[in-house]
């Protein structure tokens, strides 16, 4: 799997969200990390490897103390792949605004010029029978 790939299937999961959310706070250690969560200290390691196979987090080692810290750096690569499409996305925004703005106006236009009604009729329809 391409390195790209690997960090978004690390994201997937809610846990490991979760766990780098708690790191960008700073680095703290795999027991701190486990406690908001209802699971085995092995299973908070397998996220933990998973997180680090990506590169997303490093661990370090201070004599008994093992601390977790998330690299910044790792998340630019995701950052920069997105950020294509954030700018399509409000290109796409931004001409909606300016056909929206011009329905806005001409409706303001349509509604100031005389003869003209300022709100359409709408007729009710009768309600089908049951």
């Amino acid at each position: 799997m391409d390195p790209l790939s690997t960090k978004f299937a690390a994201l997937a999961d809610p846990t490991r969200r979760a766990i780098l959310a708690r790191l960008v706070l700073g680095e703290t250690s795999v027991t701190e990390l486990a406690e908001p969560f209802a699971m085995s200290m092995p299973a908070v390691s397998k996220h933990l490897k998973v997180l680090e196979h990506a590169g997303l987090v490093t661990r370090g080692r201070a004599a008994q103390w093992r601390p977790c810290k998330i690299e910044p750096a790792a998340l630019k690569e995701v950052d920069d792949w997105l950020e294509s499409y954030r700018r399509f996305w409000e290109a796409g925004l931004d001409r909606l605004e300016e056909y929206l703005g011009g329905l806005q106006a001409k409706e303001t236009s349509d509604a100031s010029k005389p003869g003209k009604p300022k709100h359409r009729k709408t007729t009710k329809r009768a309600s089908p029978r049951k």
